[in-house]
C-alpha cells in the first residue's frame, strides 16, 4: 500500500502498489495521516480488484487489530474512501459491500465513475466538515 498525501486533505491511496520498504508496516503511512488529527478523504483510482485475490487470514487479522487500535482516529479523521470504478455494473455490485466496509473501517465507502466525480465528492465532504467545525464556534 502506498499513500500520496501531497494534496492533503485529498489523499490518494494505492492498495495494489507495494511499499518500497518491505520491512515497514503497511499501515505506517496511514498512521502518519491519522497523527495529524485533521479530516481527510481517501481516493483510489485503481478500480476494483478483479483478480479474485483474497487476503490471507493473517493479513485480515493484522488489519482488524490495527483498525481496532485506531478506531477513534479513523472515525474522526477519515471522512470517506472514494473509489473510482468506470464499470456501472461493478459500482452497483459494490453497494452491499459498502455497508460492511463502513461497519468495519468506521467511515463510508463511495463508488464513482470518474476522477472528476471523485474530486467533486471529496470537496463536498470536506466543505461539509469545515462548515460543521465552524458551527461549533458560533
Amino acid at each position: 500500500m502506498r499513500i500520496d498525501a501531497t494534496r492533503f486533505p485529498v489523499v490518494w491511496i494505492r492498495l495494489k502498489t507495494p511499499n518500497p520498504d518491505a520491512e515497514a508496516s503497511p499501515f505506517a503511512e496511514f498512521e502518519e495521516l491519522l497523527a495529524r488529527e485533521e479530516a481527510f478523504v481517501l481516493l483510489n483510482d485503481e478500480g476494483l480488484d478483479r483478480s479474485g485475490h483474497e487476503h490471507s487470514p493473517e493479513d485480515m487479522k493484522q488489519a482488524s487489530l490495527w483498525m481496532k487500535r485506531h478506531k477513534h482516529a479513523l472515525r474522526s479523521c477519515v471522512l470517506a474512501a472514494i473509489y473510482i470504478e468506470p464499470s456501472a455494473a461493478l459500482r452497483l455490485a459494490t453497494r452491499a459491500f459498502a455497508v460492511v466496509y463502513e461497519k468495519f473501517w468506521g467511515y463510508p465507502m463511495h463508488m464513482v465513475a470518474t476522477r472528476d466525480e471523485a474530486l467533486a465528492l471529496a470537496r463536498q465532504l470536506l466543505r461539509k466538515r469545515l462548515a460543521e467545525r465552524l458551527m461549533d464556534f458560533v
